[in-house]
């Protein structure tokens, strides 16, 4: 069966769009739109101010598909990213730019993989991604946004060192969304609690579906979901290693908000947990006195930056 032809004419459009709305407005339904590409945010006069104060940054999202979940072994197929500008407090300007390539991975694709983003070994035959064009854009951004940063920042510094000296935000942890009275983190689920939908599970569309999420404002912290994500970038954290914790403890600690790490990164086997420098002392309390229930107390803390949170360097 072939999907019927979106209608493109302004008075199509405009025709749906009072549907839509007058939907709406019965309360009893919700409509999703469907994102369509475009290139300004908020007005040239808001960005000739921020021009005029030299605090236009550059940005860059970006989104890997891969063979599967192992940096260390799996590899690239696809490789999307958004340039875009900003001011600081998270003002969205405009597109900068857009890159899509695949990567042939010298492996078949999984079947799995391939149902989930539709990316086949026909698709990826003899592609490459052009080192030139991820060098251009990832220069100028002075920082780096993913969905998921704990899992595109470890694949993409593995080929291309450029990633390794940036600042990296991350939209799915970064932001407290809980606070914002939205249950679920996936892109998906944001989208549709904006009220829009897109062909997702590729790379180039689900930047692009990114941006549209971080542009706007958040119900309760009153600013962009870009400025939250700046905000808290910027702060440093400390990675507490709770090594040689009690066994009995685990639960304790995993209800404190600590993770296990299983010694496959070549770190120690032991719980840890990032907090904010303003806690460590407090974090600190709390293990002597509920975990290991000792006054004296050695642990591996390190400090914890955009410009190496995320990597497996940590």
């Amino acid at each position: 069966m072939t999907a019927p032809t979106r209608p493109r004419s302004p008075r199509a459009r405009a025709e749906l769009e009072a549907m839509a709305r007058k939907l709406e407005a019965s309360g009893d339904y919700r409509i999703l739109r469907r994102i369509e590409p475009r290139e300004w945010f908020s007005t040239a006069g808001e960005k000739g101010e921020f021009q005029r104060r030299g605090e236009v940054r550059n940005g860059l999202i970006l989104d890997v598909e891969t063979t599967g979940l192992d940096h260390a072994k799996d590899r690239i197929i696809e490789l999307g990213m958004i340039a875009f500008e900003f001011e600081p407090g998270g003002t969205v300007f405009r597109v900068t730019g857009a890159y899509s390539g695949f990567q042939d991975p010298g492996m078949p694709i999984p079947p799995e993989i391939t149902k989930l983003t539709g990316i086949t070994d026909e698709m990826v035959a003899g592609q490459a991604i052009d080192p030139v064009e991820v060098a251009g854009f990832a220069d100028a951004a002075s920082v780096v946004i993913a969905h998921n940063a704990a899992f595109d920042r470890k694949f993409v510094e593995h080929v291309w060192e450029i990633f390794r000296v940036k600042a990296w935000a991350c939209s799915q942890t970064g932001i407290d969304w809980a606070a914002e009275g939205v249950e679920g983190t996936k892109l998906g689920y944001l989208l549709g609690k904006a009220g829009l939908f897109h062909d997702g599970h590729r790379a180039a569309e689900d930047c692009r579906a990114l941006l549209e999420v971080l542009a706007r404002p958040l119900a309760v912290a009153g600013v962009t979901a870009l400025g939250a994500l700046l905000a808290g970038a910027r702060q440093a954290t400390m990675r507490i290693r709770a090594e040689g914790s009690p066994f009995d403890m685990k639960d304790a600690l995993k209800a404190r908000g600590y993770r296990w790490n299983d010694g496959s990164d070549g770190q120690p086997k032991a719980w840890w947990r990032d907090v904010p420098e303003a806690e460590l002392e407090a974090e600190m309390t709390f293990l002597r006195t509920e975990i290991y229930r000792r006054a004296e107390l050695d642990l591996p803390v390190r400090r914890v930056t955009a410009f190496d949170r995320y990597s497996d360097r940590v």
